[in-house]
């Protein structure tokens, strides 16, 4: 029988390769970013120390405010959206029948295709000439609802905001069966016997045994928000007038479209520090929730 030493020995021993290689992978190229975001760099010669300055320009950029309120409307729609719709679809698909592992794949399918596909889909039935939502809402009497959905600065980011949650509810959706399916039928056997039963059963005992998965699913709603890029990049470009620009796309533009190498590193940590405050903010809520 293996020692309590000899066993942490090997799960080291297991851990140790993909530990190296997401510190060389992601570890390093963070540290760089971080780096070379105090330098004017185009990307070949020397940098030059700059200091602060590169944060000074983007926090003075009025295109770096509106990218981020955009991602914080994101932020805003995929907690509102993705872990609720996520959560109830686990509760209701939790058996093991067909026909809930066919809904499951279903729901789940968006995640599999490329997110190139899913744009240039909903680029379609976005489509203010032939598009499928207009052309429903004329044929439900609704004229005055159609409008050009990515073309409305007043609309369009709430239009993308919702082909990116469309193609994220099925991760958390097998997340939430997972912590669903790993509560014990003895738990359900004795909350029956007391009497617990619906809605009562589900918030004195469901969730709370499921808090913890939900707070996980949160910090992971936060920070794939926070990197959307794709979707946006499909659809609309970050345009039009910069109105639907996110800070990844606007990282991406300073970066490769103007060469402002140590610009787009300053962005990118920013991108971080942010991220890391809207975790440690919901991870504070949470918890004073939960307590």
């Amino acid at each position: 029988m293996p020692t309590p030493l000899r066993s942490r020995g090997f799960i080291a021993a297991a851990l140790l390769p993909a530990l190296i290689v997401f510190i060389l992978f992601a570890i390093v190229p963070i540290l760089w970013s971080v780096y070379y975001g105090f330098f004017q760099w185009k990307g070949m010669g020397q940098p030059k120390f700059i200091g602060f300055d590169n944060y000074s320009a983007m926090l003075q950029d009025p295109v770096f405010w509106r990218a981020l309120k955009n991602n914080l409307i994101l932020v805003v729609s995929a907690i509102a959206g993705q872990i609720p719709i996520a959560l109830v679809g686990a509760l209701l698909l939790t058996a093991n029948g067909w026909f809930n592992r066919l809904i499951r794949s279903a729901l789940f399918m968006p995640m599999v295709l490329s997110t190139v596909v899913i744009g240039m889909i909903w680029g379609y039935i976005y489509n203010s000439q032939f598009g499928l939502l207009n052309e429903a809402l004329s044929l439900l009497g609704l004229e005055s609802w159609t409008r050009a959905w990515l073309s409305d600065p007043k609309v369009n980011m709430y239009a993308v905001s919702i082909p990116i949650n469309w193609s994220n509810i099925g991760p958390y959706l097998i997340i939430f069966i997972a912590a669903l399916q790993n509560i014990s039928s003895e738990i359900h056997d004795a909350a029956a016997i007391d009497g617990a039963s619906g809605w009562r059963k589900l918030r004195s005992v469901t969730l709370p045994m499921v808090w913890s998965t939900v707070v996980v699913t949160l910090v992971l709603c936060i920070a794939g928000s926070l990197k959307a890029f794709d979707h946006v990049i499909v659809m609309t470009g970050g345009g039009p007038a910069k109105s639907t620009e996110l800070l990844a796309t606007y990282m991406y533009n300073n970066t490769f479209a103007v060469y402002r190498y140590g610009y787009g590193s300053a962005v990118s940590t920013m991108i971080i520090v942010i991220s890391l405050l809207l975790i440690a903010l919901n991870l504070l809520v949470t918890r004073r929730k939960n307590g």
